[in-house]
């Protein structure tokens, strides 16, 4: 999936409000497992006054030492498919909702650069998952265009937007 606009704060704040909404709606709680993001999702959703009413935790794994140890991701997955990939992200949603008390959860990795990309694995190229309690696990890979800022803008806004497709199917 490519994009190429760059989310707003103000774009940011929308789609958290609207999370908090149906999160609240839902009775449910949300957490994030973040490698390149770095926080970014969980701020964007906990500046918000009163989100300790529907969001949980967000982890911060950016080695993949955190990743196995916070989120439970295996290191044979990690040695085979690396820390920007399909089975990276699955294995880090699914851990989330193991270790965390949410309903819902939603993971990213990636390489925002300007370093770190490859032929296989350019720059923008970003691995997002969700996974509600009691559902499978899915992902979606994204390219995205610009800066460090701009690629993590978007990884954010893709985020959101997909916890808030699952709140609103």
């Amino acid at each position: 999936m490519e994009s190429s606009s760059v989310p707003t704060d103000a774009d940011l704040a929308m789609l958290a409000t609207y999370i908090a909404g149906a999160m609240q709606q839902h009775k449910r709680m949300l957490a994030s497992a973040e490698s390149c993001t770095g926080g970014w999702i969980a701020k964007a959703l906990t500046d918000l006054s009163g989100s300790s009413a529907w969001f949980e935790a967000g982890v911060v794994s950016y080695s993949n030492e955190a990743k196995m140890s916070l989120l439970g991701v295996k290191r044979e997955t990690l040695e085979r498919t690396g820390a920007v990939s399909e089975a990276t992200v699955l294995e880090m949603v699914s851990g989330a909702l193991e270790r965390l008390h949410a309903a819902v959860a939603v993971a990213v990795t990636g390489i925002a650069g300007p370093a770190g990309g490859t032929p296989e694995k350019p720059v923008g190229t970003v691995w997002i998952g969700w996974q509600q309690r009691g559902g499978a696990a899915h992902a979606q890979r994204f390219h995205f265009a610009g800066d460090r800022e701009a690629i993590r803008r978007q990884t954010v806004a893709a985020a959101l937007e997909g916890v808030l497709a699952i709140l609103t199917d």
